[in-house]
């Protein structure tokens, strides 16, 4: 399988503080949150390769996200869903993408997407 690194993300305690401490201490500049209302996910801006963002995890097995773009999401998840422990199940994202995530043998989360034309 060929992938393509968009977007790895690290887990915090806790949102407000690990934010401030990306922009004011090593200069991140945030490139907006999720949801809108109470976020409890940041994105930052890059120039190119995978874009970095942190999210506010409560779960002490949790450790860090990858996701990748791949071709036939929905083919993936198939030949996966029997075999690996799912994070989240496939599922359309508002980007207009399909997206699921397992958890490796570690408990590193890796999810993978790919266009809704894709199913």
């Amino acid at each position: 399988m060929k992938t393509h690194l968009n977007h790895v993300r690290v887990n915090v305690s806790n949102i407000t503080r690990a934010l401030k401490w990306y922009e004011e201490i090593l200069g991140f500049e945030n490139d907006g949150g999720w949801p809108m209302e109470n976020p409890t996910y940041y994105d930052f801006k890059s120039e190119e390769g995978a874009k970095f963002a942190i999210m506010e995890v409560k779960d002490k097995q949790s450790h860090g996200r990858m996701n990748f773009d791949v071709e036939h999401v929905d083919e993936l998840w198939e030949s996966l869903k029997d075999k690996v422990e799912i994070v989240e199940s496939l599922y359309d994202t508002p980007w207009g993408t399909r997206k699921f995530t397992i958890r490796d043998l570690d408990g590193n989360e890796l999810g993978f997407g790919g266009k809704v034309n894709d199913h």
